[in-house]
């Protein structure tokens, strides 16, 4: 989740994430993947749902009542278009919720020397069926170079998962991820993960 808490200073111009709905669908070998941005009124159950899975919750910290998912929701599509929570559906079926932020603009700048138009992704796999089968490393992969493909200004995706989080830190390395640091945030030791543009073309 989006822990940091320090302020950021606004770029002046628009975000290149707020039309992430043009992206269109990728072709994956598990079939045709899409980002598809958040409606409260017809994702909330299900996103909530999702977030009071233990796997899941020990660290995105938004389980419980419905109402905390949903002033998570809230908040996010009150940026301005600079984060846009999302449901990833692979052949149709919604299977995994994902933020995409402006880093630069976001709190995170604070504790990394971010560049202009670094963008920064939030991962979970909804279903328990849908983990340990490398779907994670995949769709990471597919993410950033849809990132990479829609916002030409971008040239780095970066991530920040929890160093507890095993299995996370290392989907973001075979997806191509790097890590640059460790990061101290206020509510946990984050890696900074970060994928290049360059290697959109080698991967």
């Amino acid at each position: 989740m989006r822990s940091v808490e320090t302020g950021a200073e606004a770029h002046p111009v628009c975000c290149p994430v707020s039309g992430l709905g043009d992206w269109g669908t990728a072709r994956t070998h598990a079939g045709g993947f899409r980002l598809v941005p958040v409606r409260m009124e017809r994702d909330l159950s299900l996103v909530g749902r999702w977030m009071n899975d233990p796997a899941v919750a020990a660290f995105w910290e938004l389980a419980g009542p419905e109402r905390v998912t949903a002033r998570h929701l809230r908040d996010q599509l009150a940026d301005g278009g600079r984060s846009i929570p999302c449901l990833g559906v692979l052949e149709g079926r919604p299977m995994s919720y994902w933020e995409i932020y402006r880093a630069d603009l976001d709190p995170l700048a604070g504790h990394y020397p971010a560049r202009p138009y670094d963008t920064g992704i939030h991962l979970l796999i909804g279903g328990a069926a849908d983990r340990g089968r490398g779907l994670g490393s995949m769709l990471l992969r597919v993410v950033a170079d849809l990132v990479l493909a829609g916002s030409p200004a971008c040239a780095r995706v970066v991530a920040e998962p929890d160093l507890r989080n095993v299995a996370s830190v290392a989907a973001f390395l075979s997806a191509g991820f790097r890590l640059f640091t460790e990061l101290d945030l206020p509510a946990k030791r984050a890696a900074l993960m970060v994928r290049d543009r360059g290697l959109r073309d080698l991967l």
